[in-house]
């Protein structure tokens, strides 16, 4: 890349104002999603400054960032495109890098370019795991369409800040509820995603096999934890305030998978598998990648948690819908009009001592509301299964 074009990309990268800033919440959310799609450990959007690299968003990777000459987003940005690297300590030019002899000790790396509306390619969009692997090319599609996401979501926070420097007060609401939340996630969950880090390392660690028993439910309790803040300051936010959403086609069906990746594991804990109905092509709704999944999330682990060992929750895809189906406890004709409603818990999940706080279900109806769609909620009675349906409208 030319000097001045270099400088244009640079500039580009600061005027976002996000280096050295609290991560925003979505961006923390689209790795968190792009970790899932691939099972890995950690994951990253990151920007890539003149002599360093910063994580605009992370999942599971400890520090802010590191410097350019180690890299794997450098790199991105300098070819301008994906990279995959199965094995880090089999290639000559990674293998002496202190990320990967060292922690978080990087074995396989898959990075896509994260590339703004101006055309200028910002850092990418990458996630990690401490053992070599491959990379499906459903799978890199993903994290393609999430890096446009991410392109998206951060045009819309500089709008909003430019928008705030001139005087525009529902964006100055709108942009200091964010720094807020996004100062607020960062004291609550960086704490905890760390720890999650190291005790990846420490599972992976045949001398500690024996230790594996207390380790396993330290790491369980620590996903549910970070959902926990999740939750709590996504079902929190004021009623009144809007929801900032990034409107672009959007397909049912990624957001179907990337659902089901972020519930895996609970549902393999439990023996619950997931299973998707969708058409043959793509399902496109007009949308925002994150939120859809984040709601579509909700549904099927609320479907997971509800459900008896050996059941199935099946995620059908239609034209502009997208249905969660249980065969699970099912929901008492009386609690059906309050499910949505914020901290609700009914008796089953009050007398089983169902993990959560009630907000799933208010989250998830919130964010359909804001994209003009709707939740709906159905179930013939107890023990006869629920189908909750998320319907959006072109």
């Amino acid at each position: 890349m030319s000097a001045v074009g270099e400088d244009a990309r640079l500039a580009a990268v600061h005027s976002y104002h996000l280096l050295d800033a609290p991560r925003p919440v979505v961006l923390d959310e689209l790795t968190r999603l792009a970790g899932a799609v691939f099972d890995a450990p950690m994951s990253t959007v990151t920007l890539v400054d003149g002599d360093r690299e910063w994580f605009a968003g992370k999942t599971g990777v400890p520090g802010d960032g590191g410097p350019l000459a180690t890299s794997f987003s450098g790199r991105v940005v300098s070819s301008r495109r994906p990279l995959v690297v199965g094995d880090a300590l089999d290639e000559p030019d990674y293998r002496s890098w202190a990320t990967v002899r060292g922690a978080p000790h990087i074995r396989f790396y898959a990075g896509v370019p994260l590339v703004d509306e101006d055309g200028h390619t910002l850092g990418s969009v990458s996630v990690f795991d401490d053992k070599p692997r491959t990379a499906g090319a459903r799978q890199l599609d993903l994290l393609e369409t999430m890096a446009g996401q991410a392109a998206g979501h951060l045009a819309a926070l500089r709008n909003r800040q430019l928008l705030a420097e001139i005087g525009d007060e529902l964006s100055r609401a709108i942009s200091r509820e964010e720094d807020f939340v996004a100062t607020v996630s960062h004291e609550l969950r960086t704490p905890v995603t760390t720890i999650q880090g190291y005790l990846e390392l420490l599972v992976d660690n045949e001398e500690l096999a024996p230790y594996r028993r207390l380790i396993d439910p330290i790491q369980r309790n620590g996903e549910r934890l970070v959902r926990m803040v999740d939750h709590l300051l996504a079902g929190t936010r004021p009623s009144a305030a809007p929801l900032p959403l990034l409107r672009a086609g959007t397909d049912l069906v990624a957001v179907a998978e990337a659902a089901a990746a972020a519930c895996r594991a609970q549902a393999a804990q439990r023996d619950v598998p997931i299973v998707i109905e969708a058409p043959a092509g793509p399902a496109s709704v007009p949308g925002d990648l994150t939120r859809l999944c984040q709601a579509a999330e909700h549904l099927v682990r609320n479907a997971v948690v509800f459900s008896a060992t050996g059941q199935t929750v099946t995620i059908r895809i239609g034209a502009g819908r997208l249905e969660v189906i249980d065969d699970g406890a099912g929901i008492p004709a009386d609690e059906l009009p309050h499910v949505v409603e914020r901290f609700y818990r009914g008796r089953f999940a009050r007398d089983q001592a169902v993990p959560g706080v009630g907000l799933g279900l208010s989250i998830a109806d919130r964010i359909m509301r804001a994209h003009e769609g709707s939740l709906t909620i159905e179930s013939d009675g107890p023990g006869r299964g629920t189908t909750a349906r998320m319907s959006i409208t072109g």
